[in-house]
């Protein structure tokens, strides 16, 4: 008996639509870039929807769709370079009294914003699967130190958990290549990223300081900003490849190039990308109109905000969902 094309179609939507948001991070992990990460899920799900009659049913339908994914972002990769983070060029940290140059050349690694990965109230068994840890922006940062290849054996294996042998048929390699990949992806990922630490629910400690960080923001008050900023902070800007260390150097860069001047010039909103809190910041033009400026990323800690990236992309406020003016 034969089945309705409508049927059929219903029964493609129910099996693949749940694992969506997951497919999406897949492609940022290994990207590093959100407008390509949602234009290779849309680009997974075309090819999947035309190969399903083909699908066999071996494997579940995630794990046939993580290897149709993993397959369009390494044939996009190609010979891209990595995504990097200025912290990650090796580079020491920059003289704040030098006017930053910046480099349009390179592309940057990107935040993903974190409704592109969670709802407020999870629906689908994909956003479960979604750990902070495993988007957190140091992590992606650690991953783009690996080639192409060796990065999808690193994620297939340890955070999507596909066997060694679904990773070998997926990539077209041997079960003893894909551990031994594995293992020197181990190696090299523990080598930049042992330092770091995992995102976390914010605290009502940690609240007060993002507060106190937007105030001084807003005020333009750079004595504040002192406070709320660990003495041994970090501030990184992409495209800018310098970056700053130090709460001291992070005020005077700041105080020394940034085009504001006053209190108001500045205002900032409130969002979250990586499972991280971040401010979008507007900035003031002569015609008194706020426009996008900053997108930036915060980590805090017990001794304050320990590290800001902050990326001049205002581009990224559309993915965020928020105006290009206020």
């Amino acid at each position: 008996m034969s089945v309705s094309p409508r049927l059929d179609d219903q029964g493609r939507l129910a099996a693949l639509a749940p694992f969506r948001r997951e497919i999406r991070a897949h492609c940022y992990r290994m990207t590093g870039c959100v407008h390509d990460a949602e234009d290779l899920t849309q680009e997974t799900y075309l090819r999947a929807w035309r190969a399903f009659g083909d699908f066999d049913h071996r494997s579940s339908p995630r794990t046939w769709l993580y290897r149709i994914a993993t397959n369009v972002c390494l044939t996009h990769l190609g010979q891209r370079p990595r995504r990097p983070l200025p912290t990650g060029l090796g580079a020491p940290p920059a003289d704040p009294r030098r006017r930053p140059d910046g480099d349009g050349a390179t592309a940057w690694l990107e935040p993903i914003p974190d409704t592109w990965l969670w709802t407020a109230a999870p629906v689908d068994p994909g956003e479960h699967t979604i750990s902070r840890d495993s988007v957190r922006i140091a992590f992606i940062a650690a991953l783009h130190h690996l080639r192409s290849r060796p990065r999808a054996v690193l994620l297939l294996r340890d955070v999507v958990g596909c066997t060694a042998r679904e990773v070998a048929e997926t990539l077209g390699m041997s079960v003893a290549g894909v551990n031994s990949t594995l293992h020197r992806a181990r190696a090299r990922l523990g080598a930049v990223d042992a330092a770091t630490v995992p995102a976390h629910p914010e605290s009502p400690a940690d609240r007060r300081l993002l507060d106190a960080y937007l105030d001084a923001f807003e005020r333009y008050d750079m004595a504040a900003l002192v406070e709320v900023l660990a003495a041994d902070a970090v501030w990184e800007m992409p495209p800018f490849p310098g970056w700053y260390r130090g709460a001291a150097a992070i005020v005077t860069v700041i105080a020394t190039w940034c085009p504001a001047r006053g209190p108001g010039d500045m205002i900032l909103r409130r969002t979250a990308a990586n499972g991280l809190p971040v401010f979008a910041v507007y900035l003031r033009g002569a015609d008194g109109v706020h426009r996008a400026f900053q997108v930036q990323q915060l980590h805090t800690g017990p001794d304050g905000v320990g590290r800001v990236t902050a990326w001049f992309a205002p581009e990224l406020f559309a993915a965020f969902g928020l105006p290009a003016t206020l």
